[in-house]
């Protein structure tokens, strides 16, 4: 201790001076910087920022969540009736019955409904967009057209928004989803839904569902999801497909396998609530056969397809319309204006080609590493293998060396055995060893 009463402290070491990247090269920049070795550590204590999960939660429910998601489909497929099933609300109102001879619109309209929905203290905005109109006609060339084109600015008024000096307040009205219903022929895919689901499956995240599936019987249903998932590969048409990360556990992953094997979903809706025979009140429809629940997986898919509507990848859906389709969407419509980058900086790239190329890197890496292992592997066994083999000529040495002094003993011996059968002395008097007084 000094004069003042502290203990003295311990010489610190130096710190590593940090590691630079300097290159006039952006590129060449940017791969030195991924090239970099990450420190890892591990904590010897508790430090706090495992809490970072429970701050994104506060944050995200004090914010509240917005979706968007759009259903289209001839009428009479039962639309709205199956959103209002969906998020358990009044969304839509009853329809009224219109007289046959009220004349109907000649094209197809888009009308959008906004609620403000509230569950165990989490706030949810959910817009439905409506197409009605769509398939009603002799003559449906076209009729798509209106679809395409508000999908499309929707993207170009977030764009506008993206693109504004203040962007603290950027209203997200993309299309998020869309439930594409198929009228439950039983047989394929009419031309009519080819046609659209080519145009769209480019722009939003498509989920094909069977309207109506109370009309087929199981086998029936069976095969249709069959021929349509034919007709969707023949097609080469995009569905969306849960994701999958290497942290899900094993009921996470078999989760998720068992919602995709249900696409397409053959759901039924229904809002009212009818009495079962065993005094149960389900949400469902009365037939003079039976009872067919809505909520019982069992009769339809209708569970599967609300689980990954909402509960489980509500945020996956708007992830890859944010991350995929809007950013492909967004770069298209740049380039088609002429909008290129300063070559001093990073340039403007595809999402599907920057992926492409960060999997390429990717997996040369992981061949870099491969080989780097092998290598040492390699070196390992071959250190082992002279060690091993250094020991075996040690060992056999020393077992030549034994042996020989074995047969050395076993030749005295025998000398030794014959000196005393002929009753000469064991040693030679030449050999006799000491001195002697005579």
């Amino acid at each position: 201790m000094d004069s003042n009463g502290a203990s003295p402290t311990a010489p610190t070491a130096p710190m590593p001076a940090p590691q630079t990247v300097s290159s006039t090269n952006p590129k060449q920049a940017a791969l030195a910087a991924n090239d970099m070795n990450i420190v890892r550590r591990k904590l010897t204590g508790y430090v706090g920022f495992a809490n970072l999960p429970n701050q994104w939660h506060r944050k995200s429910v004090r914010k509240g969540f917005n979706f968007n998601v759009m259903v289209v489909g001839e009428s009479g497929l039962g639309k709205s009736t199956l959103v209002n099933t969906l998020f358990n609300t009044s969304l839509y109102p009853p329809k009224e019955r219109k007289p046959p001879s009220l004349e109907i619109s000649k094209t197809v309209s888009i009308q959008s409904i906004s609620a403000d929905i509230e569950e165990n203290g989490v706030r949810l905005r959910l817009t439905v967009v409506d197409t009605p109109g769509f398939g009603d006609y002799i003559n449906n060339d076209e009729s798509w057209d209106p679809i395409v084109k508000n999908i499309e600015q929707r993207f170009d008024a977030y764009l506008d928004q993206e693109n504004k000096v203040n962007r603290m307040n950027i209203v997200d009205n993309r299309i998020h989803a869309v439930v594409f219903f198929i009228q439950p022929t039983g047989h394929s895919l009419k031309p009519l839904d080819v046609e659209v689901m080519k145009k769209l499956h480019t722009k939003v995240n498509l989920i094909p569902v069977i309207a109506k599936s109370d009309t087929l019987t199981d086998e029936e249903i069976n095969a249709f999801k069959l021929r349509i998932l034919a007709d969707i590969a023949h097609h080469r048409i995009q569905i969306f497909e849960g994701p999958r990360y290497e942290l899900d556990d094993e009921e996470t992953v078999a989760e998720n396998a068992e919602i995709m094997s249900k696409v397409p979903f053959a759901v039924v809706g229904a809002n009212s609530e009818v009495a079962t025979a065993d005094g149960r009140k389900v949400r469902g429809r009365r037939y003079p056969w039976g009872i067919i629940e809505v909520d019982n997986e069992e009769h339809c898919d209708f569970v599967k397809l609300r689980q990954m509507l909402i509960r489980t990848h509500m945020e996956e859906l708007k992830e890859h319309t944010n991350n995929m389709l809007y950013e492909n969407y967004r770069s298209e419509k740049l380039q088609a204006m002429g909008v290129q980058q300063d070559s001093s900086v990073f340039k403007e790239i595809n999402p599907a080609v920057k992926q492409e190329e960060e999997r390429s890197l990717h997996e040369a890496k992981l061949q870099k590493m491969e080989m780097e292992m092998k290598m040492v592997f390699q070196q390992k066994v071959a250190e082992k293998e002279s060690k091993l083999r250094q020991s075996e000529e040690e060992l056999y040495a020393r077992h030549r060396e034994m042996k020989e002094q074995l047969e050395r003993q076993k030749l005295e011996l025998e000398e030794k055995k014959t000196r005393i059968e002929q009753g000469r002395p064991i040693e030679e008097k030449g050999k006799r060893k000491g001195f002697s007084l005579r």
